[in-house]
């Protein structure tokens, strides 16, 4: 679920100098995503990462800030994929597919066309469409 923490318990008994009274650490983990935004207006592709798809595509559409993506809209969300529990990791496929600067491979990625090397480990969000809003 977007956003969501993960909590993560440890013993701190085997964690010398833990000051935790309950015996226990808690630590939160957040799922990270990769999206793909596309502007009907502009007929531009965005490719962004976050850990609240939902969110994020708010704030691109409704921001008051003067962005690249206010610029542009309305943006859709066209695609989401599940990039792990390391937003280094969501970053580094963020600025691979940025550095293709290529509309096609977009819309490979969109339409679930096999894909290679970096990309092959993107997890599509089955429910994209349907659970978050364009």
């Amino acid at each position: 679920m977007p956003g969501k923490a993960f909590l993560v318990l440890r013993n701190s008994l085997t964690m010398p100098g833990n000051p935790a009274r309950a015996g226990l650490l808690l630590k939160a983990f957040y799922m990270y995503y990769l999206y793909i935004l596309y502007s009907v207006s502009s007929a531009l592709y965005y490719v962004g990462h976050t850990n609240n798809p939902v969110r994020r595509l708010t704030e691109h559409n409704n921001s008051e800030m003067s962005t690249y993506t206010s610029k542009h809209r309305p943006w859709i969300l066209k695609a989401v994929f599940s990039c792990g529990e390391r937003e280094a990791e969501a970053i580094r496929i963020e600025r691979f597919i940025k550095k293709q600067k290529s509309q096609k491979l977009l819309e490979r990625i969109i339409a679930a066309e096999p894909l290679t090397g970096i990309l092959a480990q993107l997890v599509r969000v089955p429910t994209s469409r349907d659970q978050f809003p364009a």
